[in-house]
């Protein structure tokens, strides 16, 4: 990479995609990307950094030791994504108390003091219940495509109970609900419902404090905004984009690396 004085990027390293901030000497973001993971991040690390000029790179997510021991950068360094979540939604959302971010692997749930400082966390990172891999695999089950399994369960007519959070067993129920005729949207409806409730669970052991501030890709999904927001009884921020959150406060921590 090409330095250029005062520009610095954040990445963020996750199971399914990685996002690239970069940000001005200003603050300003200059450039924002968003690629799949695949099965070789680092290749990816290398195509979208190509041609970006910058001074100092911060990895965070589950890719970030990897990164700094690639030599990709030469001047990086990494943060943990509590960190990362924690700075990102101080600088887009001062006022924020509270981060809860979903991502593919892990469920995070973050109280925040001013400035982006950590006070309290709880991470959920041991299995897939709650995360978007359960999403992902409960809509591949049911033959909906990820993208549209929010939308899909809004249709539903009643809540159908899931009893099970592991994904194996949550697969099954929904299997067996399917083969007594039960309709798809209502199975699904009932997934996201677990999700929740789960993730509700988090929020009060951490000390829900508003505002709360979603981040993570699934808050693209409008069936768990609309479930939260209605167990909380008070608005939730969502990030314009949720998923670059990370790589933003990656950003914001070479920044400050910079001026001190």
């Amino acid at each position: 990479m090409i330095a250029s004085p005062g520009n610095v990027a954040g990445i963020d390293i996750g199971s399914r995609s990685i996002e690239l901030v970069v940000l001005s000497h200003a603050g300003r973001v200059e450039h924002q990307v968003r690629v799949p993971t695949t099965f070789d991040p680092l290749r990816q690390c290398r195509e979208i950094l190509e041609g970006v000029a910058v001074e100092w790179v911060t990895a965070t997510g589950y890719g970030r030791k990897l990164f700094v021991e690639s030599g990709i950068a030469e001047a990086c360094g990494a943060i943990t994504e509590i960190q990362a979540y924690a700075l990102g939604t101080a600088g887009l959302f001062p006022e924020a108390r509270t981060v809860l971010d979903i991502g593919g692997q892990d469920t995070k749930v973050i109280s925040l003091g001013s400035g982006g400082r950590v006070l309290k966390f709880e991470m959920n990172d041991r299995c897939a219940a709650g995360t978007g891999k359960f999403l992902e695999i409960m809509a591949t089950s049911l033959q909906i495509p990820i993208e549209e399994f929010g939308d899909f369960s809004l249709g539903s007519t009643k809540q159908v109970r899931i009893s099970s959070m592991c994904t194996v067993f949550a697969e099954s129920e929904a299997t067996s609900l399917m083969g007594r005729g039960e309709r798809p949207e209502n199975i699904a409806m009932g997934l996201h419902l677990a999700i929740v409730e789960r993730t509700m669970a988090m929020l009060n052991r951490v000390g829900l404090e508003h505002p709360l501030c979603f981040a993570g890709g699934v808050a693209h999904n409008r069936c768990v905004v609309k479930l939260l927001q209605e167990r909380i009884e008070e608005t939730i921020i969502v990030p314009e984009r949720p998923d670059m959150v990370g790589a933003l406060g990656a950003a914001m921590h070479g920044a400050l690396r910079r001026n001190t």
